[in-house]
């Protein structure tokens, strides 16, 4: 599901009814999925292997479209980690501005969600980098990193809202009869506790933003794909450098799949010891 649908989450039961929302996340190993034989294993273990394996039955292309791509792939992380950054930023301005009293905050707040999470991420990058791209005197990278920040920053928004909703109103209620301001409130009790109830989706968002970071490479960023296509124009080995291109992301993000189910697992269980 591309950046442009509102529609995210997860399999929601309420009140007997069940609501179904998709994510473009990748799949997420479940605790109860064990053996050797697992889809994460498979999938993973799988890649991994057929990363080994090609260079060494054929070193021509592969181990050479192996060693043409690993520049590309750290501007794919940097890009990646700089945007998710400021997203988380953007994103925690603007949660609290969902849920601010303030009307006009508010207003302002939500105004930003709803209309950046109605436009594709690709055109985001087409306006920022062609439209505003001249007048901010921004070009490749930072046109990007803009770009995802803003994008991303309002999924964030949405994150961060509904894991302080989540808190219950009764701690607000308490450190304001204690004589706590509502911000002093938010800064030592509420967000404190929204961390680790926001981490595993947030961690979702960060293998999302992985992935679309390959939309960078058509704003001359010579990230991982932009590297991988350089080298098939040349070499004309499309089949052999797209299969690399797509091994790589796989493993990067199953990696992190499994990192934010390790958290997930972690969080849980510091709760259900608390």
């Amino acid at each position: 599901m591309s950046k442009g649908s509102p529609s995210r989450g997860r399999e929601d039961q309420t009140a007997g009814r069940t609501t179904i929302n998709v994510t473009d996340g990748t799949l997420i190993p479940s605790k109860d999925e064990g053996g050797l034989l697992s889809s994460w294993n498979i999938g993973f273990f799988g890649a991994v292997a057929l990363l080994v394996v090609l260079p060494l039955i054929s070193p021509d292309p592969y181990l050479r479209i192996l060693s043409f791509v690993p520049d590309g792939l750290v501007a794919t992380f940097s890009v990646t980690l700089i945007s998710i950054a400021f997203a988380l930023m953007i994103g925690l301005f603007a949660g609290l501005g969902r849920i601010s009293q303030n009307k006009a905050i508010n207003r302002i707040a939500t105004i930003y969600v709803e209309v950046i999470r109605g436009i594709p991420l690709l055109v985001q990058l087409f306006y920022i980098y062609y439209a505003l791209g001249p007048l901010l005197k921004l070009q490749g990278p930072p046109a990007a990193i803009l770009a995802m920040s803003i994008c991303y920053g309002a999924y964030m928004a949405e994150i961060f809202r509904a894991g302080i909703q989540s808190i219950p109103k009764g701690q607000m209620e308490a450190a304001l009869a204690l004589g706590m301001s509502r911000s002093l409130a938010l800064r030592k009790i509420i967000i404190p506790q929204t961390v680790k109830v926001i981490l595993p989706p947030i961690g979702n968002e960060f293998i999302a933003l992985l992935k679309d970071s390959s939309l960078v490479s058509i704003l001359a960023v010579s990230d991982l794909l932009r590297r991988g296509r350089e080298y098939a124009s040349t070499s004309f080995r499309y089949f052999e450098s797209y299969t690399v291109i797509a091994l790589i992301y796989l493993v990067m993000t199953l990696f992190f799949s499994r990192v934010v189910a390790f958290m997930e697992e972690k969080l849980r269980h510091r709760g259900n010891v608390h």
